[in-house]
């Protein structure tokens, strides 16, 4: 196959930022996706609606002007957020998510929620209000960082769901073959992202030729049997399982440093990497449900009717991509990417 043609897919979790660095990047993302969940963990972090639609305002100005995209809102959980700004995010159209992310789990995560059972007035709005709740998936105390994922599954989302039935829930880039098998055997409320570096890497390219700080993320990557499992549950046409890069970007001077950021920037080339994932994987013709078809339906969107072509044609990821004064390293920089944009 040397072309692939699908329905234009959607990005369900990506970080934008906001001002030069957003300027930088949303171009990158918007060029291969129809749609995407945007992130609130900005700093200050988005909190209300109201936030949350100038964020929406300030990532359309920035947009190229040749490019249509839709940037899909969501809004930062806190131990103080008012039950009465489910109903606002609601009626907004333009918010689609409450992200959850435990204090401290990760980047600007200070203002998170400290004890899950502080939010259930405002989980119990949005089974009201039928607003997923997307979650960050570790714990964020001082267990074992690989084991982190698998303990939140047991302490805080099993019980979670138990309590909440209605609530419908995105794990977010789901790291483990734990996570995958609870996903598996949930109801039609769970789903989950998974990211192309989680696909494609295992823990030691953390480490291979020494420390390696932008293959550093959170959740970390785990072990071999992990991306094995995730790759056969992504390319298994579940549809409950669905594109999320989670693309992060942060300046090289933030990565390498002693205290580096944790992320990766894949949205230069996230479509072609998955391509190279499923088309390794004997299942390329599954790459559109998976990335065009199984979030939208569970968030609840039309199917997109624009559509998108990949071409086989090898390239060299760049080193570097501009980002004002500083620059930053993309996943697979100075390396063979074997699929591109058929426009690109």
């Amino acid at each position: 196959m040397r072309n692939l043609t699908i329905t234009c897919p959607d990005d369900c979790h990506v970080h934008l930022r906001d001002g030069a660095v957003m300027a930088a990047v949303v171009g990158d993302t918007a060029r291969r996706f129809a749609r995407a969940i945007v992130m609130p963990n900005l700093s200050p972090p988005v909190v209300t609606t109201a936030q949350a639609l100038k964020y929406r305002e300030r990532i359309l100005a920035a947009l190229p002007n040749t490019i249509r995209f839709t940037p899909l809102m969501t809004l930062y959980l806190t131990d103080n957020t008012p039950v009465e700004e489910i109903a606002k995010a609601k009626q907004s159209g333009q918010v689609f998510a409450i992200k959850y992310y435990p204090r401290r789990a990760t980047t600007n995560s200070d203002a998170g929620v400290t004890d899950i059972s502080k939010v259930y007035p405002v989980l119990e709005a949005m089974v009201e209000h039928d607003l997923p709740l997307s979650v960050h998936g570790e714990v964020s105390d001082n267990a074992d960082i690989f084991d982190r994922e698998r303990l939140f599954i047991d302490r805080i989302l099993e019980p979670l769901l138990e309590r909440f039935r209605d609530l419908r829930v995105v794990f977010e880039h789901i790291s483990t073959r734990e996570a995958v098998a609870f996903v598996k055997s949930g109801t039609d409320r769970l789903a989950a992202t998974i990211t192309p570096h989680h696909l494609l890497l295992n823990r030691n390219a953390l480490f291979e030729g020494g420390l390696q700080p932008h293959h550093y993320c959170h959740p970390v990557i785990k072990r071999e049997t992990d991306r094995r499992a995730l790759v056969e549950a992504a390319t298994s046409g579940h549809p409950r399982l669905f594109l999320g890069t989670d693309s992060a970007p942060h300046a090289r001077s933030s990565k390498e440093n002693a205290f580096g950021c944790a992320g990766i920037y894949t949205a230069h080339a996230a479509l072609e990497l998955y391509a190279e994932v499923f088309e390794e994987a004997g299942a390329i013709d599954r790459l559109e449900g998976f990335a065009g078809i199984y979030g939208s339906a569970f968030y609840g969107l039309p199917r997109n009717t624009d559509r998108v072509t990949l071409r086989k044609d090898v390239w060299t990821v760049p080193r570097s991509l501009p980002l004002g004064d500083d620059v930053i390293v993309p996943f697979r920089a100075g390396k063979a990417c074997a699929w591109r944009l058929a426009d690109g």
